[in-house]
Parts: structure tokens; sequence; C-alpha cells
């Protein structure tokens, strides 16, 4: 059962677009959806982690076999969705989210971080600090998009901005980006990164380059290259634009951190990416990004129940499949008028 508010009460969704929640009343609100459920967790590690080693055992066929290329290759896409998948619940699990037990989700979170190439550990500090600071403009740069105001981009040197143009240009950010970050950033320890974090960076690499002898001793190299990297490049690239579309859109929150609200960065700040059904399943619900942002400990099995239940976050303006498009094209932060912008919108503005 949800709960309801107390002094803001919430009944409808025309109720919700009126208020402003306060934050206690919400949290309390969400934590009837927080308990993590063993069944749905080993439900949900069933109808991933087997398919995506099903997929993986056609592709070696196929390989071994002499099958044409474009046939791994399509076997790839679908390995790749399913990867997409077993990363959000690696994700959930740096939550605490997906099991009810703390060794449970370590455990499962440092298996499915080899086979995403991602240190549970290292992972689970940045994207934790992340929470903490999306949406404020002045904790900018761990685990978010590089994003620059107008103003800032203004004022750099022709060099900054020249990097950034590149950084920024979707043909970059959704391929070859991805695949440095997976299989060069993520092989070292983050910023500030402590022993523990440090040791997860070399329990990963370790348990990488078991799974690259084993396959290229049993395999080939060549053989292996040809269906891990495509895996790889097609879920790091989906990835990496549902992160994007997450906080990278028109309208989101965006503010200097002595108007910074918590739990207007989560639901300003966090789309909510309505997907069709089919790719809402591959990605676990992650498009419910504005609830995870204001309650992150909600495994993502229980999201869309708490989104049918809870008026206020049904008062979210969805973002379409067809409109998320838009976000390719935006590029700064407008203080003045409170939204991305493109790098054509401010064309001819005077250098600061």
């Amino acid at each position: 059962m949800s709960r309801k508010f107390n002094s803001t009460q919430v009944t409808s969704t025309a109720d919700a677009e009126k208020i402003q929640p306060d934050r206690k009343q919400l949290i309390q609100a969400l934590s009837a959806y927080t308990e993590p459920d063993h069944r749905k967790a080993l439900y949900q590690i069933a109808n991933t982690f087997i398919p995506y080693l099903g997929v993986w055992a056609l592709m070696i066929y196929t390989v071994v076999q002499g099958f044409a290329v474009w046939v791994t290759l399509l076997l790839s896409i679908v390995a790749a969705a399913f990867l997409v998948r077993l990363f959000v619940l690696f994700h959930d699990c740096c939550h605490g989210a997906f099991l009810p037990w703390r060794f449970a989700n370590r455990l499962f979170g440092y298996i499915s971080g080899v086979l995403t190439f991602t240190a549970f550990e290292d992972w689970q500090k940045t994207h934790i600090t992340h929470h903490a600071n999306s949406g404020d403009l002045d904790q900018r740069g761990v685990g978010d998009v590089w994003t620059l105001t107008v103003a800032e981009y203004l004022a750099a040197p022709w060099s900054k901005r020249l990097a950034y143009r590149i950084f920024r240009n979707p043909l970059i950010l959704f391929s070859i980006t991805p695949l440095i970050l997976f299989l060069v950033v993520h092989r070292f320890p983050s910023v500030g990164a402590k022993k523990r974090e440090k040791l997860s960076i070399h329990f990963t690499n370790m348990g990488i380059a078991a799974l690259v002898l084993i396959m290229s001793v049993t395999l080939g190299f060549q053989n292996y290259l040809l269906m891990q990297v495509p895996v790889l490049f097609f879920a790091a690239s989906a990835g990496m634009w549902l992160f994007y579309v997450q906080h990278q859109y028109e309208d989101v929150y965006w503010q200097r951190s002595d108007n910074w609200d918590l739990t207007r960065s989560g639901l300003e700040g966090s789309s909510y990416y309505k997907l069709p059904a089919v790719l809402q399943w591959i990605g676990g619900n992650i498009g419910m990004h504005h609830i995870h942002h204001v309650r992150a400990n909600i495994p993502n099995y229980n999201l869309q129940r708490c989104h049918n239940e809870i008026p206020v976050l049904q008062a979210v303006t969805p973002l379409t499949l067809k409109g998320s498009f838009k976000s390719l094209w935006l590029n700064l932060w407008d203080e003045d008028r409170q939204k991305l912008v493109s790098f054509r919108s401010i064309k001819g503005l005077p250098r600061s």
C-alpha cells in the first residue's frame, strides 16, 4: 500500500501539479517501496544473466562454425541489450537496493562488474557523489556529463571551447567516449579513491584479464575481440545515451549551491524517460529517474508501482523517445533563461 502525504494531501495528478512536495513527507511516502524482494531480484538475475550467457554461446557457435560476420554482429546487439539490463542490476547493487543482504549485493555487484567492465566499489563511490551533487552548478565534475554554462563557454580560451565542442559532438559522445570510459577510464581508480575502491579496481581488472585469457586460449584473441568489442560498444553507447538524457534535456534543473534544492534536483533535474515497454524492460525502469534521484534505494522492480501509486510523481512531464532526440543539440546551460541551449543559439554573442 502506498503512503499518503499528511499536511499536503495528494489524491490526484491534478492536485500534485499544484504543490511543491514537502521532502520529509515525500521520502516517507516513498519508503514503502524501498524493501528489496529476493524473489524478484533472483528472477531478474535469471531473466538477464542466463539469456546473456545464452546469446554469447550462440555468438561463439557462429564464430566456430564460420558463419558470416554480420550474423555474429546481429547477435552482439541482442547481447548488448542484456548487458545494459545487467548494468542496471549492478547499479541497484551499488545503492544496496537490489537484494536484501549487503553481502549479496556486493557479491553480485563484483561479478556483474567484471562483465560490465566496471569496478563495483569505485563506481559506487563516484555514483553516490553524482547523486549528492546532481543539478548543483558549483559541484560539477564527478559522475556527470561535462557541462558548461553559456558564460563559461564564452569566457573560455579557444582550445577549451574546441575540446568542449568535440566532446559534445554526438558522434564522439555516443561512440568513442563510451568505449574509452569502459575500456580505459574504468581500469584506473577515480580521483580520491581509497584502499577499498582501489582494491575493487584491481579485482575487476584481474577478473577481466582472466576472462580475456580464457576466451583467447579457447577461441583465439581475434575471435574474442570480434564478439566482445561490438557487445561492449553497443551496450556502452546505449548506456551513455540513457545517462545523458536522464540529466541533459531542455528544462532540466540546475542551480548554484546557494539556491540548490535536493528534492527539486530529483524531480526536475532527472527525467522521466517514458520508453516503449520493451525498451523499458531492457533499461530496468531506469527511465523513471526522477523517482530514483529522490529515493535512490528503491529497487528497479518497484519503480513502476511507486510511480503508479504516488500522484506527485505522475505530475512530472515525461520525456518521450521522440522528444529526447532534441537533447542531442542542447549543449550549454543558460543561467539567465534557466534551460539548456544549443551552440547555434549563442552564435554572435560576444566573447567574455
